[in-house]
């Protein structure tokens, strides 16, 4: 009997994978990891939790990766703000804390790790999920290759719709199912606002210019902003719309432009996680954010990549995922 840890939310989809595996005669324990100190974020999940655990006669442990997270995740949250780039925190907790710190410690109970992921694994290469609509290949592009080959993600193969379906039918399941999903960042309730003006000056009134740099208008702090963004700043004498299309941290300058300016046809990359091998370049289509439709392009040993057709709004810090049909050959952070 295999042993196999699975990674438990107190949502549905987690629940409903901890079940799943359960019944197909699998040796299940379970894991509620507390990675930050929300208020009033965990009780109501480790209650779930330990439902779900009661009705199915498993063990669930609570583990506190809160330093981990904090080192590896919420702080270079922080610093790329402060750098004027645009974060994924997701990306990184899939790789140095899902797939990693919890990772090993399934290792350390001799099992596999299985979580309620929409994604598949084949001939250990990540491959899109088969509801599209949930796939969450896009996040988990930056994690070590050679984690694949001791995790499983039973829900890849199935519709959410039918995941919802079966587990109303499920007494035990049934609340857990009608709660509203969250789709945010877990430590931030609000706005990411909120969370920077404990570790940063956030509201610092400074100027905009235009792409030839005079000064044009007024803006209320570099870290209200991301690239593309059209409103919470001024522009004298503006009769259309203006967007950001860089952001200067060190200066607290915004500039703006018109919506062509950001058109882009190549950028460059740092930390290329590639899970295939290439010589010079590859073939590929390339997504630049999670709600994005992937892009023909070429990707470079270089880091640099090329695209066939010019994207809008191309942000600094964002997680860049390179996909060949349904499986991710690479993954990196645009960096410029």
């Amino acid at each position: 009997m295999k042993n196999i840890v699975v990674a438990l939310s107190g949502g549905v989809d987690s629940s409903y994978t901890a079940y799943t595996l359960k019944n197909l005669g699998f040796n299940v324990s379970g894991v509620y990891m507390k990675l930050h100190n929300r208020e009033n974020y965990h009780d109501k999940n480790i209650e779930n939790v330990k439902r779900v655990a009661d009705f199915l006669g498993i063990e669930a442990d609570v583990l506190d990766f809160s330093d981990k997270f904090n080192e590896a995740v919420f702080t270079p949250f922080i610093n790329t703000y402060k750098s004027g780039k645009t974060p994924n925190p997701c990306a990184l907790c899939n790789r140095y804390i899902k797939l990693g710190a919890l990772l090993d410690y399934a290792k350390s109970k001799n099992a596999m790790l299985a979580s309620g992921h929409y994604a598949q694994i084949e001939n250990n290469m990540l491959k899109k999920a088969l509801d599209l609509s949930k796939d969450q290949t896009y996040f988990l592009a930056n994690v070590d290759k050679q984690s694949l080959n001791s995790v499983i993600f039973p829900l890849g193969n199935k519709y959410k719709k039918d995941i919802k379906e079966q587990a109303l039918k499920i007494p035990q399941l049934k609340a857990i199912s009608e709660q509203k999903e969250s789709s945010e960042i877990c430590f931030v309730s609000t706005a990411y606002t909120d969370i920077l003006k404990d570790y940063v000056k956030v509201n610092n009134p400074g100027v905009v210019k235009d792409v030839d740099g005079k000064i044009v208008g007024k803006h209320d702090g570099y870290m209200h902003y991301t690239i593309g963004k059209r409103r919470g700043f001024s522009v004298n004498g503006a009769h259309e719309a203006h967007f950001v299309l860089k952001i200067d941290a060190e200066k607290n300058e915004l500039i703006v432009g018109k919506k062509q300016d950001l058109e882009v046809s190549e950028f460059k990359l740092e930390n290329i996680n590639s899970f295939v091998d290439f010589n010079d370049s590859i073939e590929c289509e390339v997504k630049i954010r999670y709600n994005t439709t992937a892009v023909k392009c070429r990707l470079y040993k270089d880091k640099s990549v090329k695209l066939e057709q010019k994207v809008f709004a191309l942000a600094a810090g964002q997680l860049a995922v390179f996909y060949q049909g349904d499986f991710v050959v690479a993954s990196g952070f645009i960096k410029e």
